[in-house]
């Protein structure tokens, strides 16, 4: 039996008519009665009483209704849901986000994906290293990911998404934290909470660079694994810290964030694998430049 055939047969049942099931099918009623025929023929049983004036469904064309509305309902519902895997309305997606990006993307990404594509299902990291992100991008946990820095690697695709500038998050009562604006050199006695050098977070490098470039190289330093926690670190006293600007969004009482008059700038980049792109990562993919940009 074929999906076209139940088709035609449920039809006819539901009209007892072939001359208007075959116009209702857009077929000519020779072609429609030849199906029926064909299907009766490997059935091995009569599925219709024919008069000149009546049809009617017999004992098996009876019970074969009740299975071929359920296969044909089952075939669109089939036909339905590939349609939506292959318009990127369904699906699962991975992404992981590096910590400075957790706390003002991840949510929004959240949000909009949930108002826009509720089929899709996102799988959602914070707060993960760059490397490891890296990682699993590469060995397919992560679909997507956000990080700041990326090594261009075959089957990559790397799209940038913001540059944005560091600036000083400073404990509340610091004698500095009242300016509009600092320079970083101001800095040079004081200790650092940084990200960890250990598993080489990209901002550790990049705080690094920026005190050497404005002359000074900060001691002692506090490593902590967590952006969130490198502000309350802040907080509490254990040193100042430069964060991207974004990290402004982690609203965290006891701290102060001070723009630097000799900002260095940092990059967002969006990285994806081109060989293992479904339509829903792509619809995603999407989303996320949107959130950054807005």
């Amino acid at each position: 039996m074929e999906i076209r055939q139940l088709r035609y047969f449920l039809a006819v049942a539901e009209d007892c008519h072939f001359g208007r099931a075959a116009a209702r099918l857009h077929i000519a009623q020779p072609a429609l009665s030849q199906q029926i025929k064909q299907l009766e023929g490997e059935l091995g049983l009569a599925l219709f009483t024919r008069t000149t004036r009546h049809v009617e469904l017999t004992e098996a064309g009876r019970r074969l209704a009740d299975h071929a509305r359920t296969l044909v309902a089952g075939e669109e519902r089939a036909r339905s849901h590939m349609h939506e895997l292959a318009a990127g309305r369904t699906g699962r997606v991975s992404v992981g986000f590096i910590g400075t990006a957790t706390y003002d993307v991840l949510p929004k990404v959240a949000r909009t994906v949930k108002e826009r594509l509720p089929g899709v299902t996102l799988d959602l990291h914070g707060e993960v290293l760059a490397p490891r992100l890296v990682e699993g991008l590469l060995n397919e946990t992560y679909d997507l990911v956000v990080v700041r820095e990326a090594a261009p690697v075959e089957d990559v695709h790397i799209t940038p998404l913001r540059t944005e500038p560091l600036v000083a998050v400073l404990p509340s009562h610091h004698p500095l934290a009242g300016r509009s604006h600092m320079a970083l050199k101001s800095l040079a006695d004081e200790p650092f909470v940084i990200h960890p050098s250990q598993a080489r977070s990209s901002m550790y490098d990049r705080v690094l660079a920026a005190c050497k470039r404005a002359g000074f190289e900060p001691s002692p330093l506090v490593e902590v694994s967590e952006t969130a926690t490198l502000v309350v670190f802040v907080a509490a006293g254990h040193g100042v810290a430069l964060v991207p600007q974004s990290v402004r969004s982690l609203h965290l009482e006891g701290v102060t964030y001070v723009p630097l008059a000799d900002a260095e700038a940092v990059d967002l980049l969006l990285v994806r694998r081109t060989d293992r792109f479904s339509p829903a990562t792509a619809r995603v993919a999407t989303v996320i430049e949107e959130c950054v940009r807005d």
